[in-house]
């Protein structure tokens, strides 16, 4: 019988579970294959037959099924360590009483056991625990509190029983209540769930204050009760209370019998009746009560010293405690000798504590005197706050030394430490004795300087320069160095009385010049209330500032002077001012039309109407210069005064045409004004008469015409322009270009030469000659002036914004056009200004009527380039090309001559919103030019 091997067939049925994975052709393949399957989650027992047939194939691979094997182990021991742990919490939190030792100690074993803490169940469990050992502890701190609470209850009560009768039993009813009360709270605390968890010691601790509040109190209860019932009856025996049975016998008048007696007969034995008893339950209840307070006054101070874990006070306590139970420890109750019994031994357990503890902080402090100096042994801080932290630290070791026994290696090593820190402070210190010294020595030498400064001004009248001489003074003394404050205290005196004596002159001097100020000002007063004489006022002020000059004073009070002398004054000025204002209420002839104008030009800016504006504008600033009148009176056929009287002094013919040619501009001007001005807006600023029946003709002087190069009228005989400065033609009379004989008609007297160089610049007028510029306009007055001035800010700003928002609706109204297709409803030529002329708008009207056409791609791009404005970024590459291209074409004209060209060329093609938006930023800047 022949056996054949398995073998094969477990390799098969392991590759198909696999997927393959052990006929696979690389080991990356395997590996890739092998965590394909383990993503399906196969058993246990399956990973390990195929780790144990793949580990002798390819320990690669089979090393991730090592991994997993081992995660998979190490999770189930987790589960079942979490479940031990949380099994021994259940068990704690289930037993009646709880140790909080056990519970911390099962957090810290279970994390040193690699229990996972983070994860439920024993997440969960940990903040249960935590929550019940915090319920421990704060109940063990209300038992300490109440404790606490019952010695001051007892110290209450022993106060009150030193105080007179009528005093306790008055306070009696509080006392009752407080005690009642700290009863229920005591009762409370033992009622809580945690109760039985809280540590031994604290449940008898409680129980022994309870019963030592209770007995306190029913002792002084008992006692105020026996003295009530001795007060009444005087046959009742007295309370043991030294204060209430002296009150009490005092009232029976005991005492002063007892006294009298021993002063009526001194040698006679006392009675047997008035000798106390030897022992009687009232004495040894008295005796009793004595000792208890005597030993509770200090073993509260033990308990305290304890609580507060000072080691060496709690030691002298235990001492004083120990020395009062010598006298008094056979009179105390069993539950104040437990009492004691237990203070004193938490006493000698704090005192081998806080030895511990004292060591630990005596090193701290050996390490920062060490630390003082560096390692060269040179200080690491400055010589003052190196003696600073000397000292705290020797302030701390002392305060350590009375919290523990003394350490006497430490405090060799501190001391060590400290002594070698302190020769850098005796060296700094030794440098700040030889500073003082000097700085001493300076302040000596600049007070002999002042004394003799003193002694040598003692008749100077410069008080100025004294003042400057004291504060420089001043300044050195409080820049003189530093000095310890003994020092200083004593050469400051010295030093007051030395200033006081040489500014005594300079005191006198400004008190004096004070008075004299003071005069002044009431001579201000005076002359104010008079009438105003300016000669007065400036003499007036010239004497105060000869004074100010002569005694100088502060600056505060010289300025509080100043304004009260100028006061008086101002209000006289100000009121002389109000007078010529209320004497000035006429209005000339030209401040009325000025005036009117204005309020025209506001009128025709509240209507928004731009050419109302400008007419109003016009006739303003013919107002303002006052060719209203002038045009007015060569309307009405009057001759200016002032032609007239150059016509009757000058006779020759030159001053003839020059009067003639002085009117013609007027004339001009006059019709110039009768047709921009506005009927409604400007009546009455130019010569309009409503319908003249019998109309006076104004004479026009007839202009000569001269022909100029240039002129190409037919049948026109050339003649000879008048030549200009350097051969140019020669512009209007009063030009920068013209000649000085222009003016006065005589254009052929200079021609072809520079002209003399005095007199005849060619300027407006002659530099020594101001006669031709004939009589100047009065001046307007204030009112006047700011009406006028007012109205013009007003109208250039509403003709601004007029202007961008026609320009608004303007582009707008292209824009709506170009995207209709409708030419009619392009804007007119007045419309779209003055950079679009008739030409410019019919080709942009035959772009727009006809059918939409391929864009130009350029146009857009010079356009840009045109207005310079910025292109977007998608086009940028191709503007630069552009660019480039245009260099090369330098007789063609440029994208600035030929933008409305390129407008018709974008407004022929379709609307798009891009397109569109581009149009309208490059329209916004060439139409405004």
């Amino acid at each position: 019988m022949t056996v054949t091997s398995s073998k094969p067939l477990d390799l098969a049925a392991l590759d198909q579970l696999t997927g393959g994975a052990f006929n696979a052709a690389t080991s990356g393949e395997r590996g890739a294959r092998l965590r394909e399957w383990l993503q399906s989650e196969p058993t246990q027992e399956q990973m390990h037959e195929v780790y144990r047939e793949l580990s002798s194939r390819d320990k690669g691979v089979a090393k991730i099924l090592k991994e997993k094997l081992d995660d998979i182990k190490r999770a189930h021991g987790q589960e079942a360590l979490a479940n031990d742990w949380a099994q021994k919490a259940e068990q704690m939190l289930q037993a009646p009483r709880l140790n909080i030792a056990d519970a911390l100690a099962w957090q810290r074993d279970a994390a040193k056991a690699g229990a996972p803490l983070s994860r439920e169940p024993l997440a969960s469990l940990k903040v249960r625990l935590a929550e019940v050992v915090k319920g421990v502890e704060d109940l063990q701190h209300q038992v300490m509190v109440q404790r606490e609470a019952a010695v001051l209850l007892a110290q209450r009560i022993e106060v009150l029983s030193t105080k007179p009768l009528i005093e306790a039993q008055a306070g009696h009813a509080g006392l009752q209540v407080d005690v009642e009360q700290w009863q229920n709270q005591a009762h409370q605390l033992t009622q809580n769930k945690v109760w039985p968890s809280v540590d031994l010691k604290y449940p008898s601790q409680l129980e022994l204050a309870r019963s030592q509040l209770q007995a306190v109190w029913e002792g002084f209860s008992a006692a105020l009760s026996l003295a009530a019932q001795a007060q009444a009856d005087t046959a009742a025996a007295l309370p043991s209370v030294p204060v209430w049975a002296d009150e009490i016998r005092r009232s029976r008048h005991e005492v002063v019998h007892v006294v009298a007696i021993a002063a009526d007969a001194p040698a006679v034995t006392p009675s047997p009746k008035t000798v106390k008893p030897k022992m009687d339950p009232a004495q040894r209840q008295a005796l009793r009560e004595q000792a208890t307070a005597a030993v509770t006054e200090v073993l509260d101070a033990v308990e305290k010293e304890v609580t507060e874990g000072h080691g060496k006070a709690s030691s002298s306590a235990a001492a004083a405690l120990r020395a009062v139970l010598k006298t008094h420890g056979k009179h105390m109750d069993t539950a104040l000798d437990a009492r004691v019994h237990e203070a004193l031994t938490a006493a000698g357990e704090l005192e081998g504590w806080q030895r511990w503890r004292s060591d630990q902080l005596r090193q701290e402090l050996v390490t920062k005197a060490e630390a003082l100096l560096g390692a060269d042994k040179t200080p690491a801080m400055g010589g003052r706050k190196l003696q600073e932290n000397l000292r705290q630290l020797r302030e701390s070791w002392k305060q350590t030394d009375q919290g523990g026994l003394p350490n006497h290696g430490l405090w060799k090593r501190f001391d060590t430490a400290c002594n070698e820190a302190y020769t850098s402070v005796q060296t700094w210190l030794d440098q700040i004795k030889q500073e003082s010294a000097a700085h001493r020595a300076q302040r000596v030498a600049l007070m002999e300087e002042v004394k003799a400064w003193t002694a040598a001004n003692a008749e100077s009248s410069d008080w100025r320069g004294q003042l400057r001489a004291l504060h420089q003074f001043g300044e050195r003394w409080r820049n003189a160095g530093h000095l310890s404050e003994k020092s200083f205290a004593e050469m400051q005196s010295q030093w007051k009385a030395l200033i006081k004596a040489a500014a005594a002159r300079v005191d006198a001097a400004q008190k004096a010049s004070i008075e004299r100020r003071q005069a002044m000002i009431a001579e201000a007063k005076d002359m104010s209330a008079a009438p105003l004489r300016v000669d007065a006022v400036k003499a007036l002020q010239l004497r105060w500032q000869a004074e100010a000059q002569a005694v100088p004073l502060d600056r505060k009070t010289e300025q509080k002077l100043w304004e009260i002398f100028r006061a008086p004054l101002d209000e006289a000025f100000q009121r002389k001012g109000a007078e010529r204002q209320q004497a000035e209420t006429h209005l000339s002839a030209r401040d009325r039309a000025v005036i009117d104008a204005s309020k025209a030009l506001d009128a025709a800016n509240a209507s928004g109407d731009a050419s109302k504006i400008r007419a109003a504008m016009v006739a303003l600033d013919a107002a303002l210069r006052g060719q209203a009148q002038e045009a007015a009176a060569l309307a009405n056929g009057e001759a200016p005064a002032a032609n007239a009287a150059v016509a009757a002094t000058v006779g020759d013919a030159t001053s003839a045409d020059a009067s003639t040619a002085e009117q013609a501009p007027a004339a001009e001007l006059a019709q110039a004004v009768q047709v921009e001005a506005d009927s409604d807006a400007v009546e009455g600023a130019a010569t309009a008469e409503p319908e003249p029946a019998t109309p006076v003709p104004v004479p026009k002087p007839v202009k000569k015409v001269v022909a100029v190069r240039g002129d190409d009228r037919p049948g026109q005989k050339k003649t000879e322009a008048p030549a200009g400065r350097d051969g140019r033609r020669d512009g209007r009379p009063g030009d920068r270009n013209a000649r000085a004989g222009d003016r006065a008609g005589d254009r052929s007297s200079h021609a072809g030469d520079r002209g003399p160089r005095s007199g005849e610049r060619g300027d407006r007028f002659p530099r020594g000659d101001f006669a031709d510029r004939g009589e100047r306009a009065p001046r307007l007055g204030d009112t006047a002036f700011r009406a006028q001035r007012e109205a013009m800010e007003r109208a250039e700003m509403s003709l601004r914004k007029l202007a961008a928002q026609a320009h608004g609706e303007t582009l707008t109204r292209l824009m709506s056009a170009w995207q209709d297709r409708q030419a009619d409803a392009l804007p007119s030529a007045q419309e779209l200004g003055k950079a679009i002329n008739a030409s410019a708008r019919q080709a942009w009207t035959q772009a727009v009527s006809s059918q939409a056409k391929a864009p130009v791609a350029t146009a857009l791009l010079r356009l840009e380039m045109a207005a310079e404005v910025p292109t977007p970024a998608e086009h940028l590459s191709e503007r630069r090309a552009l660019q480039l291209q245009l260099l090369t074409q330098r007789n063609q004209p440029g994208p600035a001559e030929t933008w409305a060209q390129d407008v018709a060329q974008v407004l022929s093609g379709p609307h798009e919103a891009n397109t569109a938006r581009r149009l309208q930023n490059v329209l916004k800047n060439l139409l405004r030019r």
